[in-house]
């Protein structure tokens, strides 16, 4: 398999799972400006949309769309219990919270990104943000991760969101259950891993 990325976007969440299921992957850097990869292959015939990530299956096949890939993920290596069993009552539980985070959260920084974006956009958006991280705490309550004890592919997307937060200059600390959780996950091994992978930490 590859994993077209680019470094610290929400391909990390894929990235992250990969790593923590333990299967085989390469990687190619993708330039958002050229839409060409490191390679110099066109982004654009990879994946039409021109964002990451993007998983190329060893029969040429590409998945693409964050959720949609870490349950994939997941799928090939059931025993790593990077999600519920498919068809069981949590495994819909994990499809919830998954969509919450792209369709609210994530959805949440895009504007920010945008360095057009004008004051009263930008105070909008990140209202918007402060309230789904009021609700993001009272789900997480007293858990370890967002579906208990066990990590799964929600906390490699949670985790990859949260981490730009200091990007777009929002203080998580205000948040500390979510402040706590970040550092927490942080330090999963595999983790670090990816993030080191990535040029993100030394």
């Amino acid at each position: 398999m590859k994993l077209y990325y680019s470094p610290g976007a929400c391909s990390l969440s894929p990235h992250i799972v990969l790593l923590e299921a333990g299967l085989p992957f390469t990687m190619e850097k993708v330039d958002f400006k050229t839409k060409k990869t490191e390679k110099g292959t066109d982004y654009l015939s990879v994946n039409s949309k021109g964002s990451v990530p993007a998983l190329q299956l060893d029969d040429g096949r590409v998945l693409t769309e964050g959720p949609a890939v870490v349950q994939y993920l997941a799928d090939q290596k059931p025993e790593s219990g990077l999600a519920p069993r498919s068809g069981s009552f949590e495994r819909y539980q994990l499809m919830e919270i998954l969509n919450y985070i792209t369709s609210e959260v994530h959805k949440g920084f895009s504007s920010l990104f945008n360095p057009a974006i004008s004051a009263d956009w930008k105070a909008a958006a990140l209202a918007g943000l402060a309230k789904k991280f009021d609700w993001l705490t009272g789900y997480l309550g007293g858990k370890t991760y967002l579906m208990g004890n066990a990590f799964t592919v929600a906390d490699a997307y949670l985790f990859t969101v949260l981490n730009w937060c200091g990007h777009v200059g929002i203080d998580l600390g205000k948040w500390p259950a979510l402040s706590a959780y970040q550092a927490r996950v942080s330090k999963r091994p595999k983790v670090h891993e990816a993030l080191k992978a990535e040029g993100l930490v030394k």
